[in-house]
């Protein structure tokens, strides 16, 4: 569940271009230190919107403004293969101090000893603000490659008319809808408007041009996980009944109920938002940041909500993967480079970076904040779900990325089309997954 989502397709390529040219000429660790020994750290920072870019820029100003002996340079990147950027200039000893990525990223990246491990230079003050559950995710071994600090969960927007139509109850992230409700809920807003035989309004539309992260992470909810440690510690793959009942319950909604469409498993996120607000979609599960979609693309008098995703058992559990700082093994200013990135993460500078992108700080100060717990936009919602945020099941897991690709994509794409059965997707999840996972762990 990467936080960054079919929002950003819309940067241009020369993003990407100016991220190498920028990592190529002006990234090589920290800058030489002047003859009156000041430092000058190189911040890649991948916000994109203007609000999490001003945000970004008026905090390194102001740091630098109080900070004359250490100077920040701000260098702009873009998450278009990000990845394979940062390797590049890794490998070629041109890597900026203080890096933005996402957790999933760091598992190859600490593997290959790229990045600093932060055990040692965190403040305490820090440590304590974020929650284990956050730390978990940038955890490997004994050492800290990163500082977890905006989250994402996956949430219900629906539209609130039709709730009231259909005579639901309402859920909250204290006492959210069970699959065995969502499905009772989605089959009430499922109608044949005009009785001509054909439905007109579906109870739900799950967008699964991109099916792995959200089949993995909503497994938690159910007591799943998908991914699991051996006797010998070793990652492997399951899937048992915990592991795929939400996917089984999709395939119900899809292909038996018919209270979801077909044609809605080909979508982005952003290619439901049409159908919804004409009404022809009740309910849309979507990264938590989709709301900004809504909020400016919703037609006038467009009255909607956000819900918690439904659960198994107890409270919310989902897997998420945040957005991370890490530091450069090859920076020759580390303690520093920690010092601007506890710097950024205080509670109220979190809070400016989330608001900025539509997204949840992880300091569980932050999370208090007024701002966030306001009905408006569903911002109470998701602060009230991020007690229920886990690490994603796919962190720490080497060939992860190889098993999306060319094993669980086209699985899960098939079996919610209804090409093949539950037993089939688990040998292609299982049996041939844990072959590509074994070559990772030789």
């Amino acid at each position: 569940m990467r936080v960054r989502s079919n929002r950003m397709k819309g940067l241009s390529a020369c993003a990407a271009t100016a991220l190498s040219l920028a990592l190529a000429a002006g990234c090589g660790g920290s800058e030489p230190d002047s003859t009156d020994g000041r430092i000058t750290l190189e911040f890649l920072s991948l916000a994109w919107q203007k609000e999490s870019v001003d945000a970004n820029k008026a905090l390194v100003k102001q740091w630098n403004a109080t900070h004359p002996d250490v100077q920040v340079k701000y260098v702009q990147g873009s998450w278009d293969n990000i990845h394979d950027q940062l390797l590049t200039s890794f490998e070629g000893g041109e890597a900026p101090d203080i890096i933005h990525d996402d957790a999933s990223d760091l598992t190859d990246f600490a593997n290959g000893g790229y990045l600093a491990d932060l055990s040692d230079y965190l403040p305490q003050s820090l440590r304590e603000d974020i929650p284990q559950a956050s730390w978990d995710t940038t955890t490997y071994g004994n050492g800290t490659y990163g500082v977890p600090f905006l989250q994402e969960p996956r949430v219900l927007i629906a539209a609130t008319a039709l709730l009231q139509q259909a005579d639901v109850r309402i859920p909250t992230a204290q006492h959210p809808w069970t699959w065995g409700e969502f499905e009772d809920v989605s089959k009430k807003l499922t109608r044949d408007r005009n009785n001509d035989g054909t439905t007109d309004q579906y109870g739900v539309a799950w967008s699964m041009k991109e099916p792995v992260a959200q089949s993995v992470n909503l497994s938690l909810s159910t007591g799943g996980q998908i991914f699991y440690k051996d006797a010998d510690g070793k990652n492997e793959i399951r899937y048992d009944s915990a592991d795929s009942s939400v996917a089984q319950l999709i395939d119900r909604q899809v292909n038996e109920d018919r209270t979801a469409p077909k044609n809605g498993l080909g979508m982005s996120g952003s290619d439901t938002l049409p159908g919804f607000f004409a009404g022809r979609y009740a309910m849309l599960p979507l990264n938590f940041s989709f709301r900004q979609q809504v909020q400016q693309q919703a037609p006038k008098g467009f009255d909607w909500t956000v819900l918690p995703m439904p659960t198994g058992k107890g409270e919310p559990t989902q897997g998420t993967i945040p957005q991370t700082l890490s530091v450069s093994q090859d920076s020759r200013h580390k303690r520093s480079a920690v010092d601007f990135i506890a710097f950024l993460t205080q509670a109220e500078h979190q809070l400016q970076l989330a608001r900025g992108d539509w997204l949840l700080p992880t300091s569980t100060k932050a999370l208090k904040d007024p701002s966030l717990n306001t009905d408006t936009y569903g911002w109470k919602t998701g602060a009230a779900v991020a007690a229920g945020l886990r690490p994603s099941p796919v962190l720490g897991v080497r060939g992860y990325a190889e098993w999306k690709d060319k094993i669980a994509t086209p699985a899960y794409q098939e079996f919610y089309n209804g090409a093949f059965g539950i037993a089939e997707l688990r040998e292609r999840l299982a049996d041939d997954g844990n072959r590509i996972l074994d070559r990772y762990q030789r």
